[in-house]
């Protein structure tokens, strides 16, 4: 398959309450060159809480934290970041801030834009934020990525909503169920490209070190981006 392998890694870490040592072995050995990560921190030190999640990784901040308010974009030192931004959805009192983090880059001669965002777990909220999220994503020209978790199945109106024109890196994987790690039941967690990108390989990783990082397990997707 010709063009520029990219791996991404999308992962819902938790708010770094579970096993730090096994998160950091998980993504250090899975050698991703974009972890796209929901529930990062986004309060008080979070420069330094996100720089310091970067380093464990081996990677550095592209964007997000606060201003994306908890989604976190990291690349490897293979990634070139040439512009970042961040999308706010609007408050629904008595709700948690919600929003999304974007980042374009260029690595080994193929450019691409990966976005992430966490969607509300209320039913009622998920639709709008959907819609705002996926707005952004199509005003974005070239090979694109979306991954994140969109607190519903492929069943959704959301889900259905981010995934419209884009392709499901799942494919027709047999097994897909992300939360809880202890024992999948639900498919939370979507990775999305645009039909120019090519997948050459998606899991779910489902190890016992996964399972104490923790509560949602990571999807893969090795990916083959046009080249420039």
């Amino acid at each position: 398959m010709s063009g520029v392998p990219l791996r991404v890694l999308s992962y819902n870490v938790h708010g770094l309450r579970d096993d730090r040592a096994a998160l950091t072995g998980l993504v250090r050995d899975l050698d991703p060159d974009v972890v796209v990560v929901q529930e990062a921190p986004r309060r008080f030190r979070w420069r330094h809480k996100c720089a310091a999640l970067a380093d464990d990784f081996g990677m550095v901040v592209a964007a997000g934290g606060l201003p994306s308010l908890g989604n976190l974009l990291l690349v490897s030192l293979r990634v070139r970041v040439h512009d970042a931004w961040c999308l706010r959805y609007p408050l629904t009192p008595g709700r948690h801030l919600r929003g999304a983090a974007f980042a374009r880059c260029s690595v080994r001669g193929g450019r691409f834009t990966v976005a992430g965002s966490h969607l509300a777990t209320d039913a009622r909220e998920r639709p709008d934020q959907a819609a705002r999220w996926k707005e952004a994503l199509s005003a974005v020209e070239g090979p694109l990525i979306a991954a994140g978790d969109l607190n519903e199945g492929p069943g959704g109106g959301a889900w259905r909503t981010v995934a419209d024109g884009l392709v499901d890196t799942a494919g027709t994987a047999s097994s897909a169920l992300t939360f809880p790690a202890t024992l999948p039941r639900l498919r939370l967690d979507g990775l999305f490209v645009s039909p120019d990108i090519d997948v050459s390989r998606y899991e779910v990783i489902e190890t016992e070190q996964a399972r104490r990082a923790s509560d949602h397990l990571p999807v893969l997707a090795d990916l083959v981006l046009p080249a420039s």
